[in-house]
């Protein structure tokens, strides 16, 4: 189902984690989101992420787009804004393939366009906007990538594209003249060492992503939702959720990154790469 309301403002000042790595705003087109991701953090937040109780009990079953969304964009857009779109949803979510909200957004930004505007996703609908984009200036791309392994994906992230859709993806905006950023986030089971290969060459640039969110690392804010963990016990990929094994992970992939030349960083140091 996807419907649309009005929203009050659409650029929404930076807390916590985005904050921390450098950006002042935050752009959310709409509430929930269509890929509906087993892991997803967001629906956890409940009212400190902005949403309903019909999103959080409901989450991926629906969207609401925020049809005001680039109306109020040109009111609120300056030029020395460190814009992330979005933190809440994929912009590209399935449902924006009918939409189409982005178009109108990107055309605000084009008009007046910030200090950074930066966009994460994991949709190759993105290409889509590929003439739109080119004519951004100080534009990233973050573009997720999870796993290498695509019996994983199909596990946590069903309604998400392929591995190899997403690599073709960023290649192509690489190839567009756009920086795109491999984001690992989150990162799921997979080998750490091709998955690393794998984003360094479609992109050509260092790596930033995270582990899934845990309490034991992450003792307060979002974390990751309990579908994702009946996943990881039913399929034995619990050690995926322990903070120890998930530092060891991220030191493979660190050490796999500077063998190819680049660097790998989590947290909010890896994505204020994205706000410089």
């Amino acid at each position: 189902m996807i419907g649309e309301e009005k929203a009050g403002r659409i650029l929404s000042p930076t807390t916590g984690f985005i904050a921390e790595a450098g950006f002042t705003h935050s752009l959310t087109p709409a509430r929930n989101c269509t890929f509906g991701c087993t892991y997803c953090y967001v629906p956890t937040m409940r009212l400190f992420g902005g949403l309903k109780p019909e999103d959080w009990r409901r989450w991926g079953q629906f969207t609401t787009f925020k049809s005001n969304a680039a109306d109020l964009l040109r009111r609120e857009l300056r030029v020395g804004q460190r814009i992330y779109c979005s933190p809440l949803v994929d912009p590209y979510q399935p449902a924006e393939s009918g939409m189409r909200m982005m178009e109108a957004i990107l055309d605000a930004v084009i008009e007046n366009p910030p200090r950074r505007f930066v966009l994460q996703t994991r949709g190759p609908l993105i290409l889509r906007d590929l003439d739109r984009l080119r004519k951004i200036p100080r534009l990233r791309v973050s573009f997720s990538i999870t796993t290498n392994r695509e019996d994983v994906r199909r596990l946590y992230e069903p309604l998400c594209a392929p591995i190899g859709e997403r690599l073709s993806a960023m290649r192509a905006l690489r190839e567009a003249g756009i920086e795109v950023y491999a984001a690992l986030s989150p990162l799921l089971p997979c080998d750490p060492e091709e998955l690393a290969q794998m984003a360094i060459e479609a992109t050509g640039r260092e790596l930033i992503g995270d582990p899934l969110h845990v309490r034991g690392v992450k003792p307060r804010g979002a974390t990751t939702r309990e579908a994702a963990w009946r996943i990881s016990a039913r399929h034995g990929f619990t050690e995926w959720l322990d903070g120890d094994f998930q530092q060891r992970v991220v030191d493979r992939i660190q050490v796999a990154a500077r063998r190819w030349g680049t660097d790998f960083e989590t947290g909010p140091g890896g994505f204020g790469r994205l706000a410089a």
